[in-house]
């Protein structure tokens, strides 16, 4: 299953797929779904070792949960970037709108985003009734969150493994921010590693 959220790279269409000599090894995989979220080793294909994975909620189960609490349609990932759009470009920034970028500074490669799905639902209680603009706050403030520490820790695993290509697959690699990201982090710190995603029409940004 796994092997087929890196795969999914080269889709059909020949006019848009990369060729599997574009993969130089050793390479990584950031696999992002609504029931996965693991960073794997790929020494060659059929040689994988699971370096990182989630403690508990994947990134895309967290964007669901947390699109729920602000009364927002399933799925969940792309309203919650909808919205953290409209508050990038409008710059009005609610101060009191917070939230933690859970382990981003753990020595491994793990991940958790059970706590910052918790840390919404406190939040939401804390502020009462929620007008458009802070619900577009805690939106961006979300996608800030779960996109900082999904880049932090896979560039920290690009450094150690001297990968010279990054898959980025699973369902929130739907998410153009995160691609954004991605893409800008790897041309400043690793310019000779290529990244590769795959074109939005495989994906679909929820649950697997």
């Amino acid at each position: 299953h796994m092997e087929g959220h890196m795969l999914s790279v080269f889709p059909k269409e020949k006019s848009k797929t990369f060729k599997i000599e574009d993969i130089k090894f050793p390479a990584l995989s950031l696999l992002v779904s609504g029931g996965h979220t693991e960073i794997v080793h790929i020494k060659n294909w059929g040689k994988y070792k699971i370096v990182g994975r989630t403690r508990d909620d994947a990134a895309g189960e967290a964007f669901d949960k947390a699109a729920r609490m602000l009364g927002l349609p399933y799925p969940g990932g792309p309203e919650i970037s909808k919205l953290a759009r409209i508050s990038r470009m409008d710059g009005k920034i609610d101060p009191r709108i917070k939230l933690p970028r859970p382990m981003m500074y753990s020595k491994d490669y793990d991940f958790s985003f059970s706590g910052l799905k918790t840390a919404v639902l406190y939040l939401i209680r804390d502020l009462g009734k929620l007008n458009k603009n802070m619900k577009e706050n805690i939106a961006r403030e979300f996608e800030d969150a779960v996109v900082e520490v999904l880049v932090s820790k896979t560039m920290k695993a690009l450094s150690e493994y001297k990968a010279q290509t990054l898959i980025v697959g699973g369902g929130v690699a739907a998410s153009t921010y995160l691609r954004e990201k991605i893409t800008q982090a790897v041309a400043d710190m690793f310019p000779n590693t290529r990244v590769m995603f795959p074109t939005k029409s495989c994906l679909l940004y929820t649950s697997d």
